[in-house]
């Protein structure tokens, strides 16, 4: 369950953060009140998912995750330029998380 809720809290982030991009400074209603409630309830399942799965993995799954799938976002969805710098970046976090998450955890 500590797994599902973690995968709910980085959905919630990421689409939190990408609203956050069209809130324009938190001028635009909607979108800035789909980023309070996304990081609300992305930081509400956190918590949930701290009550079986260690801090150190959840946070480096959070944190991994979610900063690969939104610069992948920002690359194809917002057009900001890819390089091989980038990817090999994004690799070595996605490959930190697996080193963590071999360490241990529930």
């Amino acid at each position: 369950m500590g797994w599902f809720l973690l995968g709910l809290a980085i959905a919630a982030e990421i689409g939190a953060t990408t609203a956050l991009r069209f809130s324009n400074g938190f001028t635009n209603l909607v979108p800035s009140l789909v980023t309070v409630t996304g990081y609300v309830f992305a930081f509400a399942m956190m918590s949930r998912a701290l009550r079986t799965i260690d801090l150190g993995v959840a946070y480096a799954v959070w944190a991994g995750i979610g900063t690969a799938i939104i610069a992948v976002i920002g690359i194809f969805a917002f057009g900001e330029p890819g390089s091989v710098a980038k990817t090999l970046g994004l690799t070595l976090i996605i490959g930190g998380v697996v080193l963590v998450n071999l360490q241990g955890g529930h």
